[in-house]
């Protein structure tokens, strides 16, 4: 059992150290977009905001999904890093149950298991809510939170309206943080990579 609370508390320093959003407790189960439609998904969307996550380091992040094949979306995630070097990952998505299409798991790895994507919320042309969250030994979870857009920008009224549809459901994102979509800095990002 001491073995059990060392390597615990070992990984939560580990994930605090690294920006990761940890809660006391087990993920919330928020509901998700009712006749969620892939195929109107897909597309470009610009990150306008995010909970803090190991895996996410840059600005101007894009997420861009395409069809791959009949319940597969490809996924492009495109970020640039404080360097200037562009980091791009690959990976692809599919409904876990097709009763419930809005909860999707995404998959970059193939030897590692899939992490949620749930849209809480979207209009397919302007804005979507998305939620992802990972237990931690039962004591814990991880959450991940983004607002997308169509557009590099949003209103501050529509922020906050898309703001409570997390808070509404449980999910805390006060340490929510804007991604830098401005012109200047995102400009000279090139298209491939």
């Amino acid at each position: 059992m001491q073995a059990l609370q060392v390597l615990s508390l070992t990984l939560l320093s580990i994930l605090t150290a690294n920006a990761q959003t940890l809660r006391p407790g087990k993920c919330p189960q928020p509901p998700v977009q009712a006749n969620f439609d892939a195929a109107r998904y897909l597309g470009k969307w610009y990150e306008i905001k995010k909970l803090p996550a190991v895996f996410q380091k840059g600005e101007c992040t894009t997420a861009t999904y395409s069809l791959e094949s009949p319940g597969v979306v490809g996924v492009l995630n495109r970020e640039l890093l404080a360097d200037n070097t562009v980091s791009a990952i690959t990976g692809y998505a599919k409904a876990k149950d097709p009763s419930e299409p809005a909860k999707l798991e995404v998959t970059f790895f193939e030897d590692s298991p899939p992490g949620n994507y749930w849209v809480l919320s979207t209009d397919y042309e302007g804005h979507s809510v998305v939620y992802g969250c990972t237990d931690i030994l039962g004591t814990f979870h991880a959450d991940f939170a983004w607002i997308l857009s169509r557009e590099s920008t949003l209103s501050e009224e529509k922020l906050e309206e898309l703001d409570k549809v997390f808070t509404s459901n449980g999910i805390d994102i006060d340490v929510m943080t804007v991604t830098n979509q401005s012109q200047e800095l995102c400009a000279d990002m090139p298209l491939w990579a």
